[in-house]
């Protein structure tokens, strides 16, 4: 008798462990559903209120390219600003200075929000043995996890630095769990002439950028979800 209970009892166990595993993996694939047709549309805010940005800077190129659609931005709409870079690159985050300090003077009449500098682990360093790289890109991913819980940023704004993928990658996560949403704008590279960058092509394959923008009309033909909007530099 006792081992019939038993067996019975553990078999409504399994049946409710069942029914819960199938319910929760529904709602799930049913957010990614919402999330990935919501991520595809334009971002239309009609609220008067600013909206916290995150800018990913990149070493070299990447940081001329961003500050160069900055200073076509509506500065005041996207404020708070925050700037990051990779660890090892300080010359992005001194422009980045540079770029708020010229704003001052634009600004002056308007109430002002400071601009915020941070600085990101990378996950590899170039030259670094892919079996080292394993630990560095998970302190990486975790810096990257604590620096979104800090900012929480309402746009993302990239246009090809490796150290945004974690980044973007822990903005589509809080999409999916409904912690904060964070609309994520790719611009690629002007230097991406018939391929996306790595960066890219993953936040273009996984449907992670709400939009992602190119410079040259055969990229467009190739990506048909990217958007053309001709040379910005």
């Amino acid at each position: 008798m006792e081992k019939q209970l038993f067996c019975i009892t553990t078999m409504a166990s399994l049946h409710i462990a069942v029914l819960l595993t199938i319910g929760v993996i529904t709602i799930l694939v049913v957010r990614i559903i919402y999330v990935l047709f919501r991520s595809s549309k334009p971002l239309h805010s009609k609220s008067p209120r600013s909206l916290s940005t995150l800018i990913v800077l990149g070493s070299g190129g990447h940081t001329a390219e961003m500050l160069n659609l900055l200073y076509v931005l509506q500065t005041e709409r996207f404020k708070p600003r925050y700037y990051i870079a990779a660890a090892t690159d300080n010359m992005s985050l001194q422009k980045a200075h540079v770029f708020e300090d010229s704003l001052l003077g634009k600004e002056a009449f308007e109430e002002v929000e400071g601009a915020e500098f941070l600085q990101i682990y990378r996950s590899r360093e170039v030259g670094q043995s892919y079996i080292t790289s394993v630990g560095t890109t998970l302190i990486a991913i975790a810096h990257a996890l604590w620096l979104m819980i800090k900012i929480r940023p309402q746009v993302i704004l990239c246009n090809g630095p490796g150290t945004c993928i974690p980044l973007c990658v822990i903005a589509f996560l809080f999409k999916i769990l409904g912690i904060r949403w964070s609309s994520i704008f790719y611009v690629e590279s002007i230097a991406r002439v018939r391929k996306l960058s790595l960066s890219g092509l993953l936040l273009y394959k996984l449907h992670m950028a709400d939009q992602l923008f190119v410079q040259w009309p055969q990229l467009k033909e190739k990506y048909p979800r990217a958007h053309y909007v001709g040379r910005l530099m």
